[in-house]
């Protein structure tokens, strides 16, 4: 079928919607010359800015993002948002992720004729037009999400993620560079420090030690990140005192870059050399950038959100993150760099 008008709703975290770009761009190959369309959330959405893919983003919020602005505010902007979809007419709707009863709902309110997402295997009537059978094995991200294209005829293996850092923020970035390091042709390592889901944290202590054996060899420039408000945040907590109190405990030996905007943080990794990270959006988004990644994850979560077609190391615990031994990590670190100059 010739398919003109083509929506994606991905209305999850930062990793989930990055990890969604290699079917976007499967469906602009097959389909050069349709208009499409994406709802993502305020959250989320300069994940997918620049990305010539798409022709137009929606963006819808969740309450929890803005606390500052009444929830009948916040509502009533997001009925504006699907009445322009609605009006747009779009052929096809691919309601990505999971299932859940008001994704379904929301890909049934876009009023495509097409209708497709993951439903469990019991439910009798659903909403979408071609319901697919949720998974059971564990896959990753990227393969789920390209399975939803089969109604499109869509068939071969994805590819690459993709991500376009903003120019000015990396100029910004550069320029904090020059500003804070005294050597910027040393090997820049990115260190994310943030991840929401307690399980999947590591502690300030592990961190200090992997960061005080970097440091002996005197040949790197260490760079915090984190998730930018404060951990008493009643609605949307961040790492600001964590972050500050790794960098204070080095007294100047390491920085670390505030990224208050999503393209902030896409920035510095864009313009880093390797990555350690939690399980969390910096892991993608280095992905996306063809960044070496060392990644600190629980065995579960590795099976279907591990790094995507890029250098990796996946260092796993069975429970807790918190369980991985610093040696480890460190060895990876070094495995990566030297592979990165050879």
């Amino acid at each position: 079928m010739n398919f003109k008008k083509i929506l994606f709703i991905r209305r999850d975290n930062i990793g989930d919607l990055v990890c969604t770009t290699p079917a976007i761009h499967a469906v602009r190959q097959a389909y050069p010359q349709a208009k499409i369309g994406i709802l993502v959330n305020s959250y989320n959405a300069e994940a997918i800015r620049n990305n010539p893919d798409i022709d137009e983003i929606y963006i819808y919020e969740k309450a929890k993002h803005v606390p500052e602005k009444n929830k009948f505010s916040v509502w009533c902007n997001n009925l504006k948002v699907l009445s322009k979809i609605r009006k747009e007419n779009y052929d096809v709707a691919i309601a990505c992720g999971s299932y859940s009863e008001h994704i379904e709902r929301l890909t049934f309110f876009t009023g495509a004729r097409v209708k497709i997402g993951y439903c469990p295997q019991n439910k009798k009537i659903s909403l979408y037009t071609h319901p697919i059978i949720q998974y059971s094995q564990n896959i990753h991200e990227v393969i789920k999400t390209f399975n939803l294209l089969k109604p499109l005829n869509i068939t071969e293996m994805p590819g690459d993620l993709i991500i376009y850092p903003d120019k000015m923020e990396q100029k910004k970035f550069e320029f904090f560079k020059i500003n804070n390091f005294k050597d910027i042709n040393k090997p820049f390592i990115a260190i994310s420090i943030s991840a929401r889901i307690k399980k999947n944290r590591w502690t300030k202590e592990k961190f200090i030690k992997l960061i005080e054996k970097l440091l002996t060899q005197n040949i790197y420039n260490i760079l915090i990140l984190w998730a930018p408000g404060s951990s008493k945040h009643p609605m949307f907590p961040g790492d600001d005192e964590f972050a500050e109190s790794i960098i204070q405990y080095f007294d100047g030996k390491v920085k670390g870059y505030y990224t208050p905007k999503l393209n902030a943080l896409i920035a510095a990794i864009s313009i880093s050399d390797i990555v350690v990270t939690l399980d969390t959006g910096s892991l993608h988004i280095a992905s996306a950038l063809k960044k070496p990644v060392v990644a600190l994850m629980t065995k579960a979560k590795s099976y279907c959100w591990y790094p995507w077609n890029t250098k990796n190391i996946v260092i796993t615990a069975d429970e807790s993150v918190e369980n991985i031994d610093v040696e480890t990590v460190y060895q990876a670190v070094q495995k990566l760099l030297i592979e990165k100059i050879n």
